[in-house]
């Protein structure tokens, strides 16, 4: 654990009893901070009471004496409006900050060597950030891997020289962490996501660019280069002079790493390096893997880690559960658990890396559906639609495309394995992909799709003729 001794002496309130509120309150009460905790939900409130932490209804206490309201990052900042401890804590001149500031407020007060990697984006940040960990491990370093993916930043090992972190932000984690001033920061790419959170595309961009605000000389940013968004950023971090590498699965870039198919081009002082090959790792299949592997490799060649190390890294990657997961073949079906994908924009990426499939889609529905998707109806044999979206995506695939109303995620399995057994022509692809969040039928996509794989591997595997007997 990290202890936040740079808020000894302070009173502070926590609110939000996950993973990340609970870490705050422990770290904030072994620094010397007086702190109270709270949730909305009895569940949460029974966290804290496990705990043993200070539990306090926020709405009675008297702000005038806090210093500061530690936030969880599910909690509403500004959209759809304030939550309720926001609110107070403006009234009352409240700082407001997330356990992500608290981590670099403490690495400061340190001042040990601990370079920090931050990576965000709106798709691809999980696989990008635990790339990066395998690789920095993989060189021999000492790397810890937390934030919005696995351990809470607070309960990570303490800061000791020469150890590095490599962390995964949110937008809204972004929102709570002011001074962020990472060694390498970056940014893969900026697609309509959390609207609900943020308003309008150009404060969700706009707070993904809070990765860059507080750019030391020696630090680097690393900035996808194929959105629009992502481009002008990175623009604007060259004109203020950051060293800032561009990242590309789709054309050559002047400084940074790009993506020709399966191999990745090194451009470093007009020097051009064929650096690595991504073919045959089946955990970073398809364009989008490309620049999520450019990225991870940017990040740790900013450390100065060698080529030929690195590229022997890349193929030892085992993946993440829930993105492009090879669950199981059977015979000539591969399935694949891509339950991560819950907006059309992740979809499309699977949708992308392979062909003759058998799509598993829906859930609770996001603005847009899957209207953008219609240009990878070749790649479809058939359709399996489940959860709320089912009528409205089998509206928007229409005559276009073959498709079954399943319903459910057990039907769903059931019946795309039985055509794609059934069916010749090479190999096929079982692929949950579903472009929705999970909340209709699941409490979120990591449920989904353990569920997805529990059914897979019940699944028999004899011929379809001996099953139909």
């Amino acid at each position: 654990m990290i202890e936040a001794h740079s808020f000894a002496g302070k009173r502070a309130a926590v609110f939000g009893m996950g993973m990340s509120g609970l870490a705050a309150a422990r770290s904030l009460l072994a620094g010397g901070a007086s702190v109270l905790t709270w949730d909305d939900g009895e569940k949460g409130r029974d966290a804290a009471r496990r705990a043993g932490l200070p539990l306090a209804d926020l709405r009675s206490a008297d702000w005038r004496e806090l210093d500061v309201l530690v936030l969880a990052p599910g909690v509403p900042l500004t959209h759809p409006q304030p939550h309720w401890t926001v609110k107070l804590a403006l009234a009352h001149g409240v700082e407001i900050i997330g356990d992500t500031e608290i981590f670099m407020r403490e690495r400061r007060r340190v001042g040990a060597h601990t370079p920090v990697i931050a990576i965000t984006g709106t798709n691809g940040k999980s696989t990008t950030t635990a790339l990066t960990h395998h690789l920095l491990q993989s060189a021999g370093l000492d790397a810890a891997l937390g934030g919005n993916i696995g351990t809470a930043v607070l309960d990570l090992p303490p800061f000791e020289d020469g150890r590095h972190y490599v962390l995964e932000f949110s937008s809204f984690q972004l929102d709570l962490t002011p001074s962020l001033d990472p060694d390498a920061a970056i940014l893969l790419n900026i697609t309509p996501d959390h609207l609900d959170r943020h308003g309008t595309m150009e404060n969700y961009a706009a707070v993904k660019e809070k990765m860059f605000a507080h750019m030391g000389s020696a630090a680097t940013a690393i900035v996808g280069a194929d959105d629009a968004y992502c481009d002008a950023i990175a623009s604007r971090s060259v004109r203020r002079g950051d060293k800032t590498l561009r990242i590309s699965a789709h054309f050559a870039v002047q400084n940074g790493i790009y993506a020709e198919g399966s191999e990745l081009f090194e451009v470093e002082d007009g020097v051009v390096t064929n650096c690595a090959q991504l073919s045959g790792i089946g955990s970073l299949r398809g364009a989008h893997n490309a620049q999520n592997a450019s990225t991870a490799l940017a990040a740790a060649r900013s450390l100065r880690l060698p080529w030929d190390k690195l590229a022997q890294a890349l193929r030892s990657f085992p993946g993440l559960a829930h993105r492009m997961e090879e669950v199981r073949r059977i015979r000539h079906v591969l399935f694949v658990n891509d339950s991560k994908a819950t907006n059309a924009d992740a979809a499309e990426r699977a949708l992308s890396s392979f062909s003759n499939i058998y799509w598993i889609a829906g859930g609770k529905p996001k603005e847009g559906g899957i209207a953008s998707l219609l240009p990878y109806l070749p790649r479809i044999k058939k359709a399996y639609l489940i959860g709320e979206a089912a009528e409205a995506f089998a509206k928007t695939l229409g005559r276009k495309a073959s498709y079954k109303l399943s319903a459910t995620l057990d039907r769903a399995v059931a019946d795309a394995a039985a055509d794609a057994l059934a069916a010749g022509g090479g190999e096929a692809v079982v692929l949950l992909s579903p472009a929705c969040a999970s909340y209709d039928q699941f409490p979120n996509f990591e449920v989904r799709g353990d569920a997805f794989r529990s059914l897979v591997e019940a699944l028999q595997a004899e011929p379809v003729k001996d099953r139909a007997a």
